[in-house]
């Protein structure tokens, strides 16, 4: 059985935009690793969860991982609070935390805390939260990667049916937690709660006057979203027949491959931010080769430049996760291992925010066909021998190269 990699490189792909002359940041960006895999390869386009739908990184990633997200997704909370090392019993109701800003009419200024980052203090902010006990219900609260956290609510009668207490842009104040459901009635008012303490705890922490001295927005407030109880799913391995592993970066998708039972290779240099060490991840990817069957790998950073609107930006860190695949090229060029490169989702840099389009795809290796795409990108992609495919479609294909899935009939 040969080997593979899945190279997801986030919110990578993108629009036309003018000011780029009619290109896309990929097709702007200097790639000339990704074009090889294209070139050398089999390409075509991607619809992460199905034509024109939305997808979040989470319900992007459960489907390249073969796992059907309308089955399976109850919310992101879950995947993030394991990712951040929370644990998630049955009827706990986790959901994603940022820290943010707030000033003093409570309206929310800076919805990631001037991406205040783990060495800054997030670990010593979010054990003020942890523990904490509301109206019988106990507090777990852990901060993640930069800005990111996770909280998981701990008691009887709890609903993950609730709307989301995060605004998502600045300037408004933050929403009451609005319950979906009339059973989740107490689970609102209870996040609700929390956020008020937490303004409480936090607001004088001396990190934040620190932080209000140097000039750095404070983390005096949390924004929660994504609440939901997780799911009953089959282990990647099991499943599969095969030994998975991941090299990532944010909680969010440690959180959901540690769900799946994928084993998690850490790189401390890899931050999930613009500084990550793209060379140490590479690294980490080919030593995981070694042990593991297949080795899903995300590099975070194409997918900040979409959310600032920063074109620049994201074109740099196109390049960077193309040096990333260039490391790991070199390392398997010889070898019996397969590759697919491709993006989890679209974050034009003109609307900051995932759209519902499709992503291009390249894969590449012994068992691939080349189709005549001379460059990765999202119009050249179209072109290719993939067609287009969901993200449903990307197990089955990667298990077929790779010579280790099972014949259907007889």
């Amino acid at each position: 059985m040969a080997k593979g990699i899945i190279f997801i490189a986030d919110g990578m792909a993108g629009r036309p935009l003018a000011e780029l002359g009619g290109a896309t940041t990929i097709e702007a960006a200097e790639t000339p690793n990704m074009d090889l895999i294209a070139a050398q390869g089999e390409c075509g386009i991607l619809d992460p969860i199905a034509p024109g739908v939305r997808p979040g990184s989470d319900t992007a990633h459960l489907a390249l991982f073969g796992y059907d997200p309308y089955q399976y997704y109850t919310g992101r909370g879950p995947f993030e609070a394991i990712g951040a090392g929370l644990e998630v019993k049955g009827g706990d109701v986790a959901l994603r935390m940022n820290f943010a800003t707030i000033d003093d009419k409570g309206v929310v200024i800076d919805r990631r805390a001037g991406r205040i980052q783990e060495d800054q203090g997030t670990d010593e902010l979010a054990s003020l939260l942890n523990g904490l006990e509301i109206d019988g219900v106990k507090i777990l609260c852990k901060a993640s990667t930069a800005h990111r956290g996770a909280v998981v609510l701990r008691g009887e009668d709890l609903s993950g049916e609730i709307d989301n207490a995060d605004p998502h842009r600045e300037g408004s104040p933050i929403p009451k937690a609005r319950s979906l459901t009339e059973e989740a009635q107490r689970t609102a008012g209870l996040v609700d709660k929390l956020i008020e303490r937490a303004k409480e705890l936090l607001g004088d922490h001396p990190i934040n006057k620190k932080r209000q001295k140097e000039g750095k927005p404070s983390a005096n407030c949390i924004l929660l979203r994504g609440a939901g109880i997780a799911p009953q799913v089959q282990p990647f391995n099991e499943r599969y027949g095969i030994k998975g592993s991941a090299v990532v970066e944010v909680g969010l998708i440690r959180g959901i491959a540690r769900f799946l039972g994928l084993a998690l290779i850490d790189v401390p240099t890899a931050t999930g931010g613009y500084d990550t060490d793209e060379k140490a991840l590479a690294r980490a990817v080919l030593t995981a080769l070694k042990k593991y069957d297949l080795v899903f790998t995300n590099i975070k950073a194409p997918d900040l430049g979409g959310h600032d609107g920063d074109a620049i930006k994201k074109i740099s860190d196109i390049e960077k996760a193309d040096r990333m695949l260039g490391i790991i090229y070199e390392g398997i060029k010889e070898s019996d291992t397969h590759i697919a490169v491709l993006s989890d989702h679209s974050t034009p840099v003109a609307l900051r925010d995932h759209t519902g389009d499709s992503v291009p795809i390249a894969t590449w290796g012994k068992m691939t066909r080349p189709d005549g795409v001379t460059r990765f990108g999202e119009r050249p992609c179209t072109s290719g021998g993939l067609e287009r495919i969901r993200g449903m479609d990307l197990m089955p294909i990667m298990l077929n190269l790779m010579g280790a899935s099972e014949k259907f009939g007889a």
